[in-house]
């Protein structure tokens, strides 16, 4: 909750290297905010090189605004396949919670109380730049997610010079 009424935040995570790829603030929970923040996701990846994203499963839980035809149609668009959880099961998108979790304990409830959406999204913004760039995950071998997810496209360069990124 900021100041001036309830705030809410939606992440795109990419699970192999548990790097947050998009996201996006916003006063309303909405299927705009959902889909900017998955806009956002397309475009940072297709700006890192990465133009077949054909292979990709945008995992959510069962909310309307993951569930609506238009979220739907643009995953489609990019042929990324949708895979929505089960009803009431936080286990079956744990690692959304987690991220959730650490957001609200890191910076949500770190802070004094935000002014608004706005100034939420520039707190967001500094949050994720430190948590892809400056925090170690157990599940990277204690490397941060660029630094994971760098070692795997370098990797994938030498394995293949030439050619287009893939997923």
């Amino acid at each position: 909750r900021t100041e001036s009424g309830w705030a809410y935040t939606a992440f795109v995570i990419d699970v192999f290297a548990r790097k947050i790829v998009g996201w996006k603030v916003a006063s309303e929970m909405t299927v705009n905010l959902v889909t900017d923040a998955i806009n956002n996701a397309i475009d940072n990846r297709k700006r890192c090189g990465v133009v077949d994203l054909t292979r990709l499963i945008h995992h959510s839980d069962a909310g309307s605004q993951y569930t609506a035809i238009v979220f739907g149609q643009r995953l489609a668009e990019e042929g990324i396949a949708a895979s929505i959880g089960s009803v009431g099961d936080s286990y079956d998108n744990a690692l959304a919670e987690s991220v959730n979790s650490d957001y609200k304990n890191e910076l949500v409830d770190n802070q004094p109380r935000f002014h608004g959406a706005t100034e939420l999204s520039l707190g967001t913004a500094e949050w994720v730049a430190f948590y892809n760039r400056e925090r170690p995950h157990s599940y990277c071998d204690d490397l941060t997610p660029d630094h994971a997810e760098r070692l795997h496209y370098d990797h994938m360069r030498t394995l293949n010079p030439e050619g287009a990124l893939t997923t």
